[in-house]
């Protein structure tokens, strides 16, 4: 079975974050876990080089571990930049909410949510925010379903294409963003029942350090528009639940405003560069069964 550039592309990936963990000096807490990590990639595509194209369950995993693995690379985020230290990391923080305020005159992500408490709002806006998972697992998948592997691959590809691109932004200059920087908003808006649960997910599985830029706008950015290039009424469908997360992550007080346009010129860009890095090989020599919508 052929590598695929998504497989090259997580390989340099990783190659990065273990230059970056021997160039930081000995290893900290959870630095030798990350390596073995790695080593244990490298032996996981050993196994899809050698093993046939038209095993059913092969394919499936070579398929979709990168959506798999999407958990364990971001805590390594929060496993690198805990040894910079929140202070150290706040203080770029500081850079960015001045960018924020050149911009917008304030801080959006504070005070929206303050000047236009809204019971409904928050409500719908923090479902909003949950819908990035589905945004970004589901289409994949789904093309696979209805036999078009090479379409799911190239959609995976451009979803990892985008969190590979924040998150080397999020080692090299880490933003905790206004989760952290500031407090949290208060009264029925923090307690509909969506916010707690975000703010529960948060709390048991946030990395700090990966605001900047938003990798919930980049990622859901680049997957809905390989969606809809392989699929318009699946990028259709995608489209509304998108904008929706575009003002959650900002009204409630994720992402700076400045970390969603950011996220948004790195979704463009992948969208872009994505179906030119692909090299369609047709990995497992089938033909993909096409709908014109």
């Amino acid at each position: 079975m052929a590598l695929t550039p998504t497989d090259w592309l997580l390989t340099g990936y990783l190659a990065v974050l273990t230059i970056v963990v021997a160039a930081r000096g000995p290893l900290a807490d959870g630095h030798p876990w990350l390596l073995l990590s790695h080593g244990l990639f490298a032996a996981m595509l050993l196994g899809f080089s050698r093993v046939p194209a038209d095993r059913g369950i092969a394919r499936v995993l070579h398929a979709f571990y990168p959506l798999i693995l999407l958990a364990g690379l971001y805590s390594a985020i929060g496993v690198l930049n805990d040894g910079r230290g929140v202070d150290a990391i706040l203080a770029r923080d500081a850079v960015v909410q001045r960018w924020e305020a050149a911009l917008f005159g304030g801080q959006p992500a504070y005070d929206w949510i303050r000047r236009a408490p809204s019971v409904f709002w928050s409500g719908l806006l923090h479902l909003a925010y949950l819908s990035y998972y589905p945004l970004i697992l589901l289409p994949g998948p789904i093309l696979a379903t209805r036999g078009r592997w090479s379409d799911a691959r190239q959609v995976v590809f451009a979803t990892m294409l985008a969190f590979v691109a924040c998150y080397l932004v999020f080692i090299l200059f880490p933003v905790a963003g206004p989760n952290y920087a500031f407090p949290h908003p208060t009264g029925p808006v923090r307690e509909v029942w969506s916010a707690r649960l975000v703010y529960h997910l948060l709390a048991g599985g946030s990395s700090v350090g990966a605001a900047f830029p938003s990798s919930h706008i980049a990622a859901t950015l680049a997957t809905t528009l390989a969606a809809w290039r392989a699929w318009p009424a699946m990028g259709r469908t995608m489209l509304i639940p998108f904008l929706l997360l575009c003002v959650a992550v900002v009204y409630c007080q994720m992402h700076y405003a400045v970390d969603a346009l950011s996220g948004i010129v790195v979704g463009v860009a992948v969208s872009v560069m994505a179906p030119r890095l692909w090299a369609d090989r047709r990995i497992d020599g089938s033909t993909d069964r096409r709908n014109p919508d």
